[in-house]
């Protein structure tokens, strides 16, 4: 057989299948981790204790320049997101929710304040919407709390 030819059998014929088979499991926490981690540790930035940061406020005034949306108001809402859904999506918890929160905050991200970064934001959104359409994973809150639900549904019956 040809080199060539049976390269692309083993690939094809064995490799490929092997991998579909695996669990995405890893893969879908490492996701959770590494996109909760960008999303916290920029709120990280915007607090000075447990306030807001006088350079926060500044910041959505100046440079940022949100639509429709009061500067200070939407320095609070951002702060507070980034918190509170990069936790949910550490724990595993609410997970579909949460990314679909921050992709919604990368969108607004992209169009309004850094649309020169669309790289970055699209492997945001590419590991978000991942994460919304498959879920957390087996290592999570999610799973744990449907398993929950399903042995109880299972005593009922």
């Amino acid at each position: 057989m040809n080199p060539v030819l049976r390269i692309l059998n083993t690939y094809y014929g064995s490799l490929v299948p092997w991998l579909n088979q695996r669990s995405l499991d890893v893969v879908l926490l490492l996701m959770r981790v590494v996109v909760g981690s960008v999303f916290f540790m920029s709120a990280l930035t915007k607090v000075d204790g447990f306030a807001l940061a006088d350079s926060t406020i500044f910041l959505f005034q100046y440079e940022y320049d949100l639509p429709l949306v009061p500067p200070a108001l939407a320095a609070y809402l951002a702060t507070f997101a980034e918190f509170s859904l990069s936790l949910l999506l550490w724990s595993g918890l609410a997970t579909r929710l949460a990314a679909l929160g921050l992709f919604i905050m990368t969108l607004v991200i992209e169009i309004f304040v850094y649309p020169e970064a669309w790289v970055t934001h699209g492997l945001w959104a590419a590991s978000l919407l991942t994460l919304l359409l498959r879920g957390p994973g087996k290592v999570s809150l999610d799973c744990l709390i449907q398993h929950l639900c399903r042995s109880r549904q299972h005593q009922e019956k």
